[in-house]
């Protein structure tokens, strides 16, 4: 990340401000099946917790990859402006279950998104409807690129 970026998102965060950018301008380009993302990865406890929260818009093409350690995943829509498709992928990159057109919630009662299984390693956001679209379906294949 830049500098000048890393100093500016501090500074928005302190002040309880939410940047209009990416956290982490570095996107790389992940494969489901035969659809191609470029995606956020969100690999630390800090950057899992805020995810897209208070986005206003996901470009189309474009993502958010969690990567967690192997076990249950539930998410929920706090403070989350963009309904989401969520794909829950197992360790060897297999999708499992794909929780379509998750909506926002901005009240303090959210419903949570648990995965069916608790052998969850990835976990895939994309804008809602673009899994349907993309013509994904369980058992396609994660690829990092």
């Amino acid at each position: 990340m830049k500098p000048y970026r890393s100093v500016i998102a501090l500074s928005l965060w302190l002040a309880g401000l939410t940047p209009g950018f990416t956290l982490n301008p570095d996107l790389a380009q992940v494969t489901v099946g035969s659809a191609t993302f470029r995606v956020e990865m969100a690999q630390t406890p800090q950057q899992r917790q805020y995810g897209l929260m208070f986005r206003r818009a996901l470009p189309p093409g474009q993502g958010m990859l969690f990567i967690q350690p192997t076990g249950p995943a539930a998410f929920w829509m706090k403070n989350t402006y963009i309904p989401l498709d969520l794909l829950y992928f197992d360790p060897d990159g297999r999708l499992l279950q794909i929780e379509a057109g998750a909506p926002p919630c901005t009240t303090p009662d959210c419903p949570i998104y648990a995965s069916d299984t608790a052998t969850v390693r990835y976990i895939l956001e994309i804008n809602a409807g673009e899994a349907a679209r993309r013509g994904i379906k369980p058992g396609d294949r994660l690829r990092l690129e």
